[in-house]
Order: structure tokens, then C-alpha cells, then sequence
């Protein structure tokens, strides 16, 4: 069963989702832009069950989660899962962070390293840039404007492979939070927070038909990340990964906290 707390920090209050057993070793999901912990409820029984103690804070601005929402980093980010961290007890984790939340995780590793023992990332942009034709369905898959059919569309061209039922995402999306975060990653102009997989293990899990972030090769992933990364590519899924293949998904988070 699910618990739910509150954890306050100067000037934040963060919302974590707790499963699984309370002293497994501790799993911590990050979610995708203006996205919250609930993309990870198809994932979370399935670690739960190999003995993982899954931690899930929700970004500012959902749930019960708040704080500023300007004049941001990325490392006030992170500052917010640290808290979470801190406040659980929970010892060096497993970070994981799937697309935009990769960047916080990454970060987070690289301002507070003794918090974390492993990163896995999914479907992740190895660096802050997007081209500006998958950019439109980013957007349009916040703008609640369109009209069904017009983000159903977005949503498939950008998040999901071809054959994977797009609607499961158009409920879910928070546009001021992924304002919040756009800002907050644009004000992080230092990039040694980059190379992640310089100072511990790594896994990226690429999604084969990922029109955001196709995936690298295992040659490219090192060179931008460092030379502890390892990679694992889920074939029929896009962008969005766990709700196309939480099964596989989960397999390889599991086989690589037991690694």
C-alpha cells in the first residue's frame, strides 16, 4: 500500500509516494516534464515485489508538492529530492530519472554524491538540446487548447512507437510545472553536472523507437557520459517507455540494483 508524506525544507514542501518494503534498498524515480510520480504506478509494484523500497517525490507544483516556482535551477531541483533523501534515511540510492528527470537526477549526483550509489536514466536526452520539430509536440502535447485528436497526435509523434496507444497520456500534464522546469534548466549554464557516469555506475535505458531521444551507441553514450555507462534498448516503445513496457523497464532497473 502506498504512503504518502510530506517533507519540508526551507522554502519547499515536498510530497514523496512510499511502496514496498521499508527497509529494501531505496529506489528513487524521478518523472518526466511536467509530469508527476504517477507515471511510475505501472513500474512501482513490479520493484516493489523484488524487495526495492520505491520513493517517489512529486515535482513542485503537483500534488502537495510546492515551493517557488521562479528563479530556479536545476540544483534547487535536486535540493528537493536531497531533502526527501535526507529526511527518509534512506543511505546512497538508486536515482533513477526518466527524460527530464534525468537532468535533476544528474545534478543531484553531482551535488551531493555521497546520496547516490548508482544513476539509471530513461529515455533520456544526453544533453539539453531538442530539435525544434520534436520540440512542437512537446509543446502541443501541453497545450490544452487543441483539440483531442491534435494532441493525441503530438503525443504519438513525439512520446510513443507506432501501435502503442497514446491515450493513456493525455490526461497527466501540468503546464506550469514543465514552465517551471524549462526555466530552471535554462538557468543551469554549467554543464560538469554532464558526465554522470564519470564517478558511478550507469544505466541508461534507451527506448528503440524514441523520436526525442533515439538511442545512442553504447561508443556514444561513454563519450558523453563517461566511461562506467551501460546501456539497455527496449524495442516498441517511444519516449514515454513505461507505460509501453513497464514490464521491460523494470526488469532492467531490477537486474541492475541487484548488479
Amino acid at each position: 500500500m502506498t504512503e504518502a508524506r510530506l517533507v519540508r525544507r526551507e522554502g519547499a514542501v515536498v510530497e514523496v509516494l512510499l511502496d514496498g518494503p521499508a527497509h529494501g534498498p531505496a529506489i528513487v524515480l524521478l518523472p518526466s516534464l511536467g509530469r508527476g510520480a504517477e507515471d511510475y504506478a505501472g513500474v512501482v509494484p513490479l520493484l516493489a515485489d523484488a524487495g526495492l523500497r520505491c520513493v517517489r517525490p512529486e515535482p513542485r507544483g503537483i500534488g502537495r508538492s510546492e515551493g517557488a516556482m521562479v528563479g530556479l535551477t536545476l540544483h534547487d531541483l535536486a535540493a528537493d529530492v536531497a531533502a526527501v533523501i535526507e529526511a527518509e534515511r534512506l543511505g546512497p540510492v538508486l536515482l533513477v530519472g526518466h527524460a527530464f528527470g534525468n537532468w535533476v537526477a544528474r545534478v543531484l549526483l553531482h551535488d551531493r554524491p555521497g546520496q547516490v550509489r548508482a544513476i539509471a536514466i530513461l529515455a533520456a536526452a544526453i544533453t539539453t538540446e531538442i530539435a525544434p520539430e520534436i520540440r512542437a509536440s512537446i509543446n502541443g502535447s501541453f497545450d490544452m487548447s487543441l483539440s483531442e485528436a491534435q494532441r493525441l497526435w503530438h503525443l504519438q509523434r513525439g512520446y510513443f512507437a507506432p501501435g502503442n496507444d497514446a491515450r493513456v497520456w493525455l490526461p497527466g500534464w501540468h503546464p506550469p510545472v514543465a514552465r517551471m522546469q524549462r526555466e530552471a534548466t535554462a538557468a543551469t549554464t554549467e554543464r560538469a553536472w554532464l558526465r554522470a557516469a564519470e564517478r558511478v555506475k550507469l544505466l541508461y535505458v534507451a527506448a528503440a523507437e524514441d523520436s526525442i531521444s533515439p538511442p545512442p551507441s553504447l561508443e556514444a553514450l561513454q563519450a558523453a557520459m563517461g566511461p562506467k555507462a551501460a546501456l539497455v534498448v527496449v524495442p516498441r516503445a517511444g519516449h514515454a517507455l513505461l507505460p509501453e513496457q513497464p514490464q521491460a523497464t523494470a526488469k532492467a532497473l531490477i537486474g541492475f540494483a541487484q548488479s
